[in-house]
């Protein structure tokens, strides 16, 4: 797992937001992070005081396994930019690189044994063997764009996940400015 090229903006203006509930005057609200909206970051989940997180953008390219992938498109505000492609790419990928260190080396053997022989034949069949073939393990990157409402329900439901893909990318969230404020507090767990 890796992440990188990674673009947060909209924290300051998301802070002052969440203060637009109980102002007259929107000209005096500022992006000052105060206990109030430390409340509302941690309020229990489905009462929408913690909407405002919603403008907190986050982009980043995310390196995960094809297993981590399927289990990451449930979030429906998790964005897909653009991804690489096994569909245009998979016949010349270096099948070693591209899976993590859980993929048996017997299984990469015969993936690269399929590559071969696709690009050798040019078969339909032979090509969709190749595809087929790919296992769980087998590692993709894409460009991502969520935000910190998003990132807080993920955090709350994969710190602990027995993917070590997941247990990592949890801990990346943690490393994003006011975590503990805005995304990881226990009282909404």
């Amino acid at each position: 797992m890796k992440i990188n090229n990674i673009d947060i903006n909209g924290i300051a203006n998301s802070i002052k937001a969440s203060k637009y509930p109980f102002s007259t005057d929107i000209e005096t609200v500022n992006d000052t992070l105060t206990n109030t909206v430390k409340k509302l970051a941690c309020s229990k989940k489905g009462e929408g005081h913690y909407q405002f997180l919603t403008g907190i953008n986050v982009s980043f390219d995310l390196t995960f396994s094809i297993k981590a992938w399927i289990e990451l498109e449930r979030y429906r505000f998790v964005y897909f930019v653009s991804s690489q492609s096994t569909m245009h790419r998979i016949v010349v990928f270096d099948i070693e690189k591209q899976c993590n260190e859980y993929v048996d080396d017997r299984i990469i053997s015969i993936v690269e044994e399929l590559k071969k022989e696709y690009n050798k034949t040019k078969n339909t069949d032979d090509y969709l063997k190749l595809l087929y073939s790919i296992p769980a393990g087998f590692e993709l990157t894409a460009r991502l764009t969520t935000n910190y409402r998003q990132l807080k329900t993920i955090y709350s439901q994969r710190k602990n996940h027995k993917l070590p893909e997941w247990r990592m990318f949890c801990r990346w969230i943690e490393g994003l400015p006011y975590f503990a404020e805005l995304i990881g507090d226990e009282k909404n767990e």
